[in-house]
């Protein structure tokens, strides 16, 4: 089995505590060959703890310099376009986390460049990957007409839970000041590409949606489709709760969504049928061991049964990851491409027109 050399594109928390750990207990497929990150006391602490020796704070050097396969963009999500196109232009594979970009020019570059190169894309959709969401597909595949459908993503912060479980990410204080400038500047800039002239509101409602919501409503998007439209949407509290009612053939899905200070976290995906009904619910993905569940409630004849079924342990980023090693090493198709996350800028556009 071929092992791939991976270098890591930002080494912040979500690399800690879930990518790193999963790629080191993948050996037979991974070998973790650079890092880059612009703060290096974090860069050198992840090189001791991983024994990395190349440290980059440049990702355009570390992808000249070091020897790589594949490569995980996991920086902020206003560098993720610069940094895939960088890497598809030496034929690297790319994992990138999603939100993959933020604009629809964005997606299309992405694209260009994908298809001018001998390397794939791959977006980090990883509740796509749970064994239970597939399981799910099925069911909503032989559920017959659907009546309603509910998307719901109300979460408190990641800190409760890490904090309890005795987890943690190494954060140091010296990130350079014309970085931090230069990320608020390309972010305004970014957003006002995507949506336009609007309220502090809107901008954060759609920042949102690129940083939490994109995990509901690709999820919705694989196992019901694209909407005909968004008959109505609101936000409240600066933007962090949102409503939607979205129309597709027949029905509607209304999708709702948070953050608080409450220690919960309530994601799932509910589609009712005129009998039966199939529910996905997620857990905090930042323990990666609590189980995705599907849930099936059907009535036959006089009885209403409930079954709730638990595939596996494995978690949905590792089964993710595997999956991503197979493309870059066998040359499988990736399920989330660079297409298919446009579908998803799409939904937002249409979200955010409809509170306008």
């Amino acid at each position: 089995m071929t092992k791939l050399k991976v270098g890591i594109i930002g080494v912040g928390e979500v690399a800690q505590l879930i990518h790193l750990p999963i790629l080191e207990s993948l050996p037979e497929l991974y070998e973790l060959a650079a890092f880059c990150d612009i703060s290096q006391q974090l860069l050198a602490k992840m090189g001791e703890k991983y024994r990395v020796t190349n440290l980059y704070t440049s990702a355009e050097e570390m992808l000249k310099w070091a020897e790589l396969d594949a490569v995980l963009v996991l920086n902020n999500m206003e560098y993720h376009t610069e940094c895939v196109v960088a890497a598809l232009r030496r034929n690297i594979h790319v994992f990138v986390e999603k939100p993959m970009c933020m604009t629809e020019a964005e997606v299309h570059e992405i694209i260009r460049e994908r298809d001018a190169s001998d390397a794939q894309v791959m977006v980090g959709y990883m509740r796509r990957f749970a064994p239970a969401y597939l399981r799910a597909l099925e069911e909503v595949r032989g559920l017959g007409p659907i009546n309603y459908a509910r998307v719901r993503g109300i979460i408190g912060p990641n800190a409760f839970f890490t904090g309890q479980s005795g987890i943690h990410a190494y954060r140091f204080d010296d990130i350079p000041a014309e970085a931090a400038q230069d990320r608020k500047e390309r972010h305004v800039r970014l957003m006002k590409e995507a949506v336009g002239e609007a309220s502090a509101e809107e901008y954060a409602s759609y920042a949102l949606l690129l940083g939490l919501n994109s995990h509901d409503i690709s999820a919705m998007r694989e196992m019901l489709g694209v909407p005909r439209s968004v008959k109505a949407a609101a936000a409240t509290q600066g933007g962090r709760f949102k409503t939607a009612i979205l129309e597709f053939d027949g029905y509607n899905v209304l999708f709702e969504t948070g953050m608080d200070r409450q220690g919960r976290f309530d994601a799932h995906i509910e589609v009712f049928g005129e009998s039966k009904s199939v529910l996905v619910q997620y857990d905090t993905p930042y323990l990666r061991q609590l189980p995705t569940t599907l849930h099936i409630r059907e009535t036959i004849g006089e009885a209403l049964e409930e079954t709730v079924i638990r595939p596996t342990y494995k978690d949905a980023y590792t089964c993710e990851l595997e999956y991503f090693y197979q493309v870059a090493a066998n040359g499988l198709p990736p399920k989330t491409t660079p297409e298919d996350y446009g579908q998803d800028l799409k939904i937002f556009e249409m979200m955010i027109k409809a509170m306008k």
